[in-house]
């Protein structure tokens, strides 16, 4: 069942939203190379806790970590890990879920480690122009299937592809609420948005084929080809004035 929520509800979601924001401005400036990505995670809790938010990945089915970190070949998931050291020219997939006040925030940006290659630079921008033009989609009247055919459509020419496993989700006072947001889509299909919806939109791009296998940990999620991946997202609320992001970064 898909929640319209009231416009005092999606100002709680904006707080929310805010700290999530700042927690992963936060953990941009700290990436750097010699850096865990465990060391990321315990900054990120402590930076959510001491702003009185609750990291709503800990303990989500079983996941250990306050945010996902995820590295490369990677796309999503990533368990932090003491054993993962960041290395100049990686790229990171940083995604988090912050509780305020019993509402939810969720956000995630693909950055590089140091100064990293071409090739990884434009998977980087890209993913995140797709995003946002799958947020130029998010209006009344228009549907799902808008949102993610922007998406799709936006990165094919550049060789790249789209997950179509994981999808972004509406999110409220939980954080996987309906309906789900592919970043797939026919134009015109899908659930019809109206004001009061509160969505997450995440391409999770892939530089060559979108196959991926499951780590053993039983969350990583990696491609198969070994290529690297990017993740961005941002917590939307429909409105009549179209598109409010309720996680953009200062």
């Amino acid at each position: 069942m898909i929640t319209i929520y009231t416009s005092e509800e999606i100002e709680k979601i904006a707080a929310a939203g805010k700290l999530t924001a700042d927690t992963l401005s936060m953990l941009e400036k700290a990436v750097r190379p010699g850096i865990s990505t465990l060391e990321l995670d315990e900054m990120a809790e402590k930076f959510i806790r001491s702003r009185g938010g609750i990291p709503s990945c800990k303990g989500y089915e079983g996941f250990p970590g306050s945010i996902c970190a995820s590295v490369n070949d990677t796309v999503v998931h990533g368990i932090p890990s003491a054993r993962k050291i960041l290395k100049k020219g990686d790229i990171i997939s940083l995604d988090l879920v912050v509780e305020l006040n019993g509402y939810m925030g969720d956000s995630c940006i693909t950055v590089p480690v140091g100064h990293t290659n071409k090739k990884n630079a434009q998977l980087l921008k890209v993913t995140e122009e797709a995003l946002f033009a799958g947020i130029k989609q998010a209006v009344p009247g228009n549907t799902v299937g808008d949102i993610g055919h922007a998406v799709e459509s936006y990165v094919r020419p550049y060789g790249y592809d789209v997950l179509r496993d994981y999808v972004g989700h509406g999110i409220g006072i939980e954080m996987h609420e309906d309906p789900e947001i592919p970043n797939y889509g026919t134009p015109g299909h899908g659930p019809r948005l109206e004001e009061g919806m509160v969505i997450c939109i995440e391409p999770m791009v892939t530089m060559g084929r979108a196959d991926i296998i499951t780590l053993r940990d039983g969350w990583g999620v990696v491609t198969t080809d070994g290529l690297p991946a990017a993740h961005c997202e941002h917590t939307i609320a429909i409105t009549g004035n179209g598109p409010r992001i309720l996680t953009l970064r200062d």
